[in-house]
């Protein structure tokens, strides 16, 4: 997780106009990720409700793959870790 300085520090308005806090760059760091560009707002939502450990284990699923459609993949592991979260409790 970064700082608000080092946030602050690589923010460039002309650029980064929208975004402004650390869960929105993660949501667009996981947005070109899996190059979807369409639910971007999807993505900075999860960004802000889900704990960033099970987003970072999703999204290294899906790094690790060679699917088409990197999205559904990403929301089915997603699910299926928020599952196993839930059982463990």
């Amino acid at each position: 997780m970064q700082t608000i300085k080092q946030i602050l520090k690589n923010f460039n308005p002309a650029e980064d106009k929208y975004i402004s806090r650390e869960f929105q760059s993660f949501g667009m760091y996981l947005t070109e990720s899996l190059d979807d560009y369409k639910h971007k707002s999807l993505y900075i939502k999860l960004a802000k409700t889900t704990h960033r450990s099970i987003l970072e284990k999703a999204l290294s699923y899906v790094s690790d793959s060679k699917a088409k459609n990197k999205g559904a993949l990403f929301m089915w592991k997603l699910k299926q870790l928020k599952q196993n979260k839930q059982i463990s409790k």
